[in-house]
């Protein structure tokens, strides 16, 4: 439960934006308190542009949202209703809903199993985050029902408020035997078992394909991606894509105990992106339809010969190739996507990235602006308890950190 810093239970702030005609976006920046841009020119891209215009100014966003202190684990990721001014938050085996004052909702609590990512789906209403039982191999889509979270304390299983979605795929190549000896090694990434080292799922996002800036909304899952330096099959982000427009037929209730196999047999694309080696893989996956990019935050990876940023950029618009998959024991082809030619370029490989921590959550919010989530550690009640913080900043492109945290 929360300690002091949880906030009251309190009704709904609906949000409001307020879209500047481009003349007039630094007087209103300056109005309003947040940074404006440098000048009221932007300056030409070298590469596909993060914004199209000058960023707008927005109305009646905080600089920060308290997640609030939670007997938990840390925060996973952020999903954001901005119509109706809820915010999602993801702590590892409960999910927690707020207002943008940080004002508990809800809560839905006893998930045994590891809730990932977030993202909150325009079409249906609803919210869909990764979820994964290891032990069990077994991999699922958890959909929540976010209008019945009314209350603290909701029940993952008994509610009624979650559904799940079985992956196929994730759990084959979660539990591929790549050397052969016909053994499943489990939850360890010392081993030559997993293809592709795939751990499981964690970045979740919805956009469109790739390749299609104006393409049907499909959902994008991240394969998480053991650390292992001694493999060289493991140098790729692996995602894949599903259209979810059939997928009503394949929920069912959450059964943790006797987890169930409803899903789609395969999925509509799967994807590779050469970034080298991360803990985890994609951690938060969020896509931004203002600039077409795909966001990447991971945790940093080890091998010596990548540059081991901590958040990787894809072009959204770029189409994907059909070429060898690097590393492998055997050939094999795949859709290889590149990655945004921006930001800190490594030459030896190729590689562009930036030095941004994203790790835990990422979630635009239109115009440029994003929140991102800060964990921290709470002692304030006598006891460790896992917190968090969502900081507004303004996605430029710019520096070392491609972000800007805003100002008033």
């Amino acid at each position: 439960m929360p300690t002091n810093r949880s906030h009251r239970i309190l009704g709904i702030t609906a949000v409001k934006k307020s879209i500047a005609p481009l003349a007039t976006t630094i007087a209103l920046a300056a109005g309003l308190g947040i940074a404006a841009p440098a000048s009221a020119a932007p300056a030409e891209p070298q590469a596909p542009a993060a914004h199209a215009e000058a960023p707008h100014a927005i109305e009646n966003y905080p600089l920060s949202i308290d997640s609030g202190s939670w007997d938990a684990g840390h925060i996973q990721g952020i999903a954001i209703d901005e119509k109706n001014g809820y915010v999602y938050h993801s702590f590892t085996d409960m999910l927690v809903k707020t207002d943008l004052e940080g004002n508990v909702v809800g809560t839905v609590e006893g998930f045994t199993g590891h809730l990932g990512d977030l993202d909150f789906n325009t079409k249906d209403g609803r919210v869909y985050g990764s979820l994964e039982y290891k032990a069990e191999k077994s991999f699922y889509i958890a959909i929540f029902d976010v209008d019945q979270i009314t209350e603290v304390g909701m029940d993952a299983e008994d509610s009624g408020i979650v559904t799940a979605i079985y992956l196929e795929e994730v759990v084959e190549d979660y539990t591929a035997d790549m050397n052969g000896d016909g053994r499943f090694d489990g939850n360890t990434g010392n081993t030559a078992d997993h293809r592709y080292g795939s751990s499981g799922i964690d970045g979740v996002s919805f956009g469109p394909e790739f390749g299609k800036k104006n393409g049907k909304q499909q959902l994008m899952v991240a394969y998480g991606v053991y650390r292992n330096n001694a493999r060289s099959d493991n140098d790729h982000q692996v995602l894949l894509q599903y259209d979810i427009s059939g997928w009503k037929k394949y929920e069912r209730p959450l059964t943790q105990a006797d987890p169930h196999t409803s899903g789609p047999a395969d999925e509509d694309a799967k994807y590779f992106i050469h970034t080298g080696n991360t803990h985890y893989g994609v951690q938060n996956l969020s896509y931004d339809d203002d600039s077409n990019l795909w966001y990447m935050g991971v945790y940093r990876g080890s091998k010596p010969e990548y540059p081991n940023r901590t958040l990787y950029v894809v072009d959204g618009t770029a189409a994907p190739q059909e070429q060898i998959i690097e590393g492998q024991s055997t050939k094999e082809t795949g859709l290889v996507v590149p990655l945004l030619q921006q930001g800190l370029h490594h030459e030896p490989t190729g590689i562009y990235g930036w030095e941004f921590k994203s790790d835990v959550g990422i979630e635009p919010i239109g115009d440029g602006y994003f929140y991102v989530a800060r964990d921290f550690d709470d002692h304030s009640s006598g006891h460790k308890q896992e917190a968090a913080t969502l900081v507004l900043y303004r996605w430029t492109g710019e520096g070392a950190s491609g972000f800007e945290k805003v100002v008033r």
